[in-house]
């Protein structure tokens, strides 16, 4: 836990969850773990870590391996890279969020659906189509 009266100027790394009420600048990285900023922690800084919450004050980028949260009382200036992430009512962010679910979107067919036996639609070779009414 980095306290509130707690100041830290460099890179942050280790290998257990971290509580920040303090202020820290420069970077975190503690990529298997959690990185909790606490309603009076005041982050200059990029964080990446597996899960991230922000009940605090962030600028910065942040990676969430797997979630970010920004709680209510959380106010974010920054980009998040995230496959999860929960913007709870009333928290404040000012950003990009990039949702990359890995895989998932490597599934997804952007090949046009023409039912079943029936070819796609080659619209240089289309007829023109008469649309009178009724």
């Amino acid at each position: 836990m980095i306290g509130p009266s707690i100041e830290i100027k460099g890179t942050v790394t280790g290998d257990e969850d971290l509580l920040i009420q303090g202020k820290v600048e420069g970077s975190i990285d503690l990529g298997a773990h959690e990185v909790t900023v606490g309603e009076s922690g005041k982050v200059n800084a990029d964080i990446t870590a597996r899960t991230v919450r922000i009940d605090g004050e962030v600028a910065g980028d942040i990676r969430g391996n797997e979630k970010v949260v920004i709680s209510k009382s959380g106010n974010v200036r920054g980009n998040i890279i995230a496959p999860r992430m929960t913007l709870e009512d009333g928290a404040i962010f000012k950003g990009s969020i990039d949702m990359d679910p890995g895989d998932a979107a490597a599934k997804v067919s952007l090949a046009p659906k023409t039912g079943a036996g029936k070819p796609a639609l080659d619209t240089d070779s289309a007829p023109e189509l008469d649309l009178k009414s009724g």
